[in-house]
């Protein structure tokens, strides 16, 4: 059995333990939340230290987020969002139904 096909035997067998769908989610959104920081701050030319500097964080904190190894406050987003002069949007959609 080659590593890929373990891989995906493990990371199944995971999907079905209790939370990790939701721990799975949360950790996409909290990569794509740093992925959109790092391009809008990119964007400027800044680097992690102008930007932390800009939300009163320290540019290891700047860096964990935007590697996605955090999971933000919504006080962190608004810094984050005045320092890069942008809004947060917080919104909830309802689900399409299985057909």
């Amino acid at each position: 059995m080659s590593e890929r096909s373990d891989w995906r035997e493990l990371r199944d067998r995971r999907m079905t333990e209790p939370g990790a769908a939701e721990a799975y989610e949360a950790a996409r959104l909290a990569y794509e939340l740093g992925k959109t920081v790092r391009v809008m701050r990119e964007a400027r030319g800044w680097s992690q230290s102008d930007l932390a500097g800009r939300a009163d964080m320290t540019q290891s904190a700047v860096a964990r987020f935007e590697a996605g190894g955090t999971i933000p406050t919504l006080p962190v987003l608004e810094r984050l969002a005045h320092a890069l002069d942008a809004h947060v949007e917080v919104r909830l959609t309802p689900r399409v139904p299985a057909a």
